[in-house]
């Protein structure tokens, strides 16, 4: 690890209409701090939360998360090798950054600017290549069980959940606005298939994200999830009536069940939301004056990240953003790299990343929002015969900004052909015990799923170096 001067350190919808069956057992299984019913363990768990020494434990009120599906290139981003072989190195040369000594792909000018507000880890590493299944540990900081096959299948309801479910399990916001929600669409393979790590997993479809799944970038934009209820289609409540019907089919199926009458706290939750004036102000972007919504950049991902920002200052704990939907236009590379880098991906990066993070701190709020800069993996050393580079577990580049995070801090290092770490090695089970530290969560925290079986939160360690 080599220090350096300066400041510089080279070191996610509620669906109460569905139907429920519901036990005894699964009435004491559920969880949440809103009077829900915990099971003995589950509350003594809750209750003997420890706390942190750390100052930087519970530093973070909000998380944004931006998930560039795909995977980016280490090289053409954040671990640029100006000097490495020239197989590997590729079209595109190094910048200085506002950090002495730290270099960013020259594709980045915008963010070169800003490093010292970010924290770089450019030593990531795991051994799976396929975008479905290693989109998991990289949304949870947990795998598949062993011997699971690494090919594409949907995801299943014993999964590990994401932090936005996590979350909304064990501290959902009690404002009338969502614990968790995703801007952009559920993103997929061009097979169809889900990638792992953005459904709730064994915590079941009630802990599900919010989701705001249409073109942003009209001037007059509304945002359809939250339309008042006269004006929603009939799949999404046609009618004041139709909602007051489903309440009282669900009020008979309390009436049956004592146990699950406390159920009444998520369907109360749902109809503020869907009913307050604060969640439509919260999702109004078209309010946004224009100049900062070019600021942002006039491309979907941008408006994304406006959004989210906007969401984040109304209180809501997590907001991921999707970058895309499927492979076309995504970070997965394997043709045509470097003139995608140019053309589209590296600079829609370049202006949200940059517009997002200098946008929270004139608003006063990096301090305590974390942005995270994620990916399923990184992109191969070599250049293959269609000028991409095909999918590379092996080592990638993460970035940070606020939170609790040290800025101007760059962690970790891979080899002179970014194929692998050279030092300070750290899994995606790191990362979340990271972003959970930084949120305040006890890292001794136990979950429970649908069979009752614990299954411990935190697996990894936070990278403490990274922290202010």
């Amino acid at each position: 690890m080599n220090r350096m001067s300066h400041s510089s350190r080279q070191i996610g919808c509620y669906d109460f209409r569905q139907s429920i069956q519901f036990s005894r057992r699964e009435a004491l299984r559920l969880g949440g701090i809103c009077g829900l019913g915990l099971s003995l363990p589950q509350l003594i768990q809750q209750q003997s939360f420890a706390k942190s020494n750390s100052p930087t434990f519970g530093r973070a009120k909000r998380v944004i998360m931006l998930f560039l599906h795909g995977g980016h290139p280490q090289q053409e981003t954040f671990d640029p090798k100006p000097n490495g072989p020239s197989a590997v190195k590729g079209e595109f040369g190094a910048i200085e950054t506002s950090l002495p000594g730290v270099q960013y792909s020259e594709v980045l000018p915008l963010t070169a600017k800003i490093a010292h507000k970010l924290t770089v880890i450019r030593s990531v590493t795991h051994d799976n290549s396929n975008h479905v299944t290693a989109c998991l540990p990289a949304q949870t900081g947990h795998k598949h069980p062993p011997n699971t096959p690494r090919t594409d299948f949907p995801p299943t309801p014993n999964d590990f959940p994401p932090f936005g479910a996590v979350l909304d399990h064990l501290r959902p916001t009690t404002k009338p606005l969502p614990t968790w929600v995703r801007v952009g669409p559920l993103m997929r393979r061009s097979n169809g298939t889900t990638l792992h790590g953005q459904t709730p997993g064994f915590l079941g479809t009630r802990h599900s994200s919010f989701v705001v799944d249409q073109k942003l970038r009209d001037k007059d934009v509304e945002v359809k999830a939250v339309q008042p209820v006269d004006e929603m289609t009939t799949v999404r409540l046609s009618s004041r009536q139709d909602l007051l019907r489903q309440f009282d089919q669900q009020r008979q199926i309390m009436e049956t069940s004592q146990s699950a009458r406390s159920l009444n706290t998520y369907y109360d939750r749902a109809f503020r939301l869907l009913t307050s004036d604060a969640t439509r102000q919260a999702f109004d972007l078209k309010s946004e004056p224009e100049n900062l919504r070019q600021r942002y950049g006039e491309t979907e991902f941008g408006q994304r990240c406006l959004l989210a920002r906007r969401l984040a200052e109304a209180g809501v704990p997590l907001v991921n953003v999707s970058y895309c939907h499927t492979p076309s236009g995504s970070w997965d590379t394997h043709s045509q790299n470097f003139k995608k880098m140019k053309g589209s991906l590296a600079p829609t990066l370049d202006m949200a990343l940059t517009a997002l993070v200098d946008d929270l701190e004139e608003r006063g709020m990096l301090d305590d929002t974390l942005v995270v800069v994620n990916a399923e993996f990184g992109r191969t050393p070599k250049i293959n015969g269609n000028a991409g580079r095909d999918h590379w577990p092996w080592v990638y580049s993460l970035a940070f900004a606020g939170g609790g995070m040290n800025p101007g801090t760059v962690f970790g290092a891979s080899d002179n052909s970014a194929a692998y770490p050279a030092d300070q090695p750290r899994g995606q089970e790191d990362i979340a015990a990271t972003i959970y530290h930084l949120l305040g969560i006890d890292p001794g925290t136990i979950l429970y799923d649908a069979e009752n079986r614990p299954h411990h939160l935190v697996i990894g360690k936070p990278v403490h170096e990274l922290f202010a």
